[in-house]
C-alpha cells in the first residue's frame, strides 16, 4: 500500500467533476504515467475515505468502475491491485488523452480571465519546469 496516501489522491470539492470521477482519473494518470504498475495495491476504501473525508461508497464506486474498465482487479485477501495487463492506453496518445480534460478546463478559465494565449503558455511552461 502506498505510504503517502494524501499525496496519492486529492480531491477538489468545488469541482464540476464528481469525487468518484476525480479518483478514477487520478488512478488512470498514475498507471499511465508509470507511478503505479501491475500488481501495485490501491489503498483500501476505508483508508481513502478517511484520508479525504469522503463517503466510503464514493471510493467504492470509483474502484468498482476501474475494475469494470479492467485497469484494476480485486484479489482475494489482498484488495484492489493494478491489473497485470491494464486495458488502459499507456502510449503517448493515451497519456495525452488523460491530460486533455484538465487542459480544456485550464483553457476555459484562461479565456474567462481574458488572458493572452502566449501569457498562458509561458506560465504553463514555467510551471512544467518548476515541477521537474
Amino acid at each position: 500500500m502506498p505510504t503517502h496516501l494524501p499525496q496519492m489522491f486529492s480531491i477538489t470539492p468545488g469541482s464540476a467533476d464528481p469525487i468518484y470521477r476525480q479518483l478514477i482519473d487520478q488512478v488512470r494518470r498514475l498507471v499511465a504515467g508509470g507511478q503505479m504498475t501491475p500488481g501495485d495495491a490501491l489503498p483500501s476504501v476505508r483508508d481513502v475515505a478517511q484520508a479525504l473525508a469522503v463517503n466510503p461508497m464514493t471510493v467504492s464506486k470509483a474502484y468498482g468502475l476501474l475494475e469494470v474498465e479492467g485497469l484494476v482487479e480485486r484479489r482475494r485477501g489482498l484488495g484492489m491491485m493494478v491489473a497485470d495487463r491494464p486495458r488502459a492506453t499507456q502510449g503517448s496518445a493515451g497519456r495525452e488523452a488523460l491530460l486533455r480534460p484538465t487542459l480544456e478546463r485550464a483553457a476555459r478559465e484562461a479565456r474567462e480571465l481574458e488572458l493572452d494565449p502566449d501569457t498562458v503558455l509561458a506560465l504553463f511552461t514555467h510551471i512544467l519546469k518548476e515541477a521537474s
